[in-house]
């Protein structure tokens, strides 16, 4: 069975954790887009953890890791990273890379830098890790695909290709030392003895895994408002963060998830800029974002404070929606229990108009939030296993929420551990 673990809103919603625990009865786990520049934190009995390309599961003996077609794969970054976490006791995962990802070349970092240096306030607050230049190159055709780095002829001189139209930008419009051919060869040669011993066509071996019935989680990055099609265009990413591109990222066909389990934080927070209807500021914000998270609310990959707010029932219904959700894993419930109200964003008012519909991002920009305010529970939730054991202020936020966004909340996170969870 294929179970999808999806973000509803901007990202950082607690999805490390939800597939970390999942990943306990699967077989495979499979980042299948996306690329290092997003992170996800996971606490775990082996200590506190921030991958960016593994997928969550890498902590357990019995699965395999796979790096999907979909990834933005820097080869780089992810041995590092197996390296980061097997120094630390780790056994070494088992690790497939898909022959059809594409890699992040040394170059698009460079260019990722250049580009929001040359924009200056314009910027988009890109996390520099080359995402954007990547998916560029690999919709117009001159991206490298993991295959390639075993055809020596082809990867020659499709380097001296590339070489010529990067050098172009380089000198005229960036004025930036220029590409040498050779020494990019050198570096694709170092990547490919890497990742070699990874190398496999994916979609057929979990073709082969599905037939067999084994369990399968495909592990989504941010969520579905940093979705380039249906996010706060153009402050999203620059690959689908939505369920449904799961069957695209990994190889499979739609009809095999089964199961798409969308994670809703119990407030809201943003890294990076772009429309925030329910953001606050101040004091109020500072003390969400300490309290915030396991340690506070600073991005796991870049460090960077969080945009912080309240729930917002819109954006999350909308988030559930696209995602195609069938479960719900609300999280970080227990940082809310110092407030002796919490407010809620319940609908937006746009131009005098009362609306409970996610709008373009145009409209999304003039929206000011509807509050409706909740009182608090007061008390220390962690270690509760039952949710009837919760406080009734503590139910009765979980239940209005699950009304507002109209999909069922099935678990319910009040920790950073692996067992800080409570099933409804």
């Amino acid at each position: 069975m294929v179970k999808a673990v999806v973000g509803a809103n901007w990202g950082d919603e607690g999805k490390g954790k939800i597939t970390d625990m999942l990943a306990k009865e699967a077989d495979i786990i499979i980042r299948f887009q996306g690329g290092a520049n997003a992170g996800h934190t996971i606490v775990n009995d082996y200590g506190k953890f921030a991958l960016h390309t593994l997928p969550s599961g890498v902590f357990y003996g019995h699965t395999t890791s796979i790096i999907g077609n979909g990834v933005a794969l820097d080869i780089p970054k992810l041995f590092h990273e197996v390296k980061s976490i097997t120094d630390r006791n780790v056994p070494a995962p088992k690790l497939l890379v898909s022959d059809r990802a594409q890699i992040v070349m040394p170059y698009h970092i460079l260019f990722d830098q250049y580009e929001e240096e040359r924009l200056g306030k314009n910027s988009f607050g890109s996390t520099k890790s080359g995402i954007a230049p990547f998916y560029s190159d690999k919709y117009a055709k001159i991206g490298f695909q993991v295959s390639e780095l075993f055809d020596e002829e082809l990867l020659k001189e499709k380097v001296e290709r590339v070489c010529d139209t990067k050098n172009i930008l380089l000198e005229h419009m960036y004025h930036k030392p220029l590409l040498k051919p050779e020494e990019l060869l050198n570096t694709l040669h170092e990547y490919r003895d890497m990742v070699a011993p990874y190398v496999c066509d994916v979609s057929l071996y979990l073709a082969e895994a599905i037939k067999e019935g084994k369990e399968i989680l495909l592990e989504g990055q941010l969520g579905t408002l940093k979705d380039p099609d249906h996010g706060i265009y153009p402050m999203v990413t620059s690959s689908s963060t939505l369920a449904a591109y799961g069957a695209i990222g990994a190889g499979i066909p739609p009809y095999e998830i089964k199961q798409i389990i969308t994670v809703c934080k119990a407030y809201s927070s943003a890294v990076g800029a772009g429309a925030f209807v329910s953001e606050i500021f101040g004091d109020e914000a500072d003390e969400l974002r300490k309290r915030g998270g396991d340690g506070g609310e600073f991005g796991a990959t870049t460090g960077r404070p969080r945009r912080m707010g309240w729930f917002d029932c819109v954006a999350s219904r909308y988030g559930c929606r696209l995602q195609g959700t069938t479960d719900v894993a609300f999280t970080v419930l227990d940082v809310l229990g110092y407030l002796d109200e919490i407010p809620v964003c319940v609908a937006y008012d746009i131009d005098g108009e009362i609306t409970t519909d996610f709008p373009v991002t145009a409209k999304l920009e003039k929206a000011k939030p509807v509050l409706e305010t909740l009182p608090g529970w007061k008390s220390d939730i962690r270690g509760i296993e039952k949710y009837e054991e919760l406080p009734e202020n503590c139910r009765k936020y979980i239940e209005f929420v699950e009304e507002k966004i109209g999909y069922p909340i099935k678990m319910v996170s009040n920790g950073p551990g692996r067992d800080d969870i409570i099933y409804r």
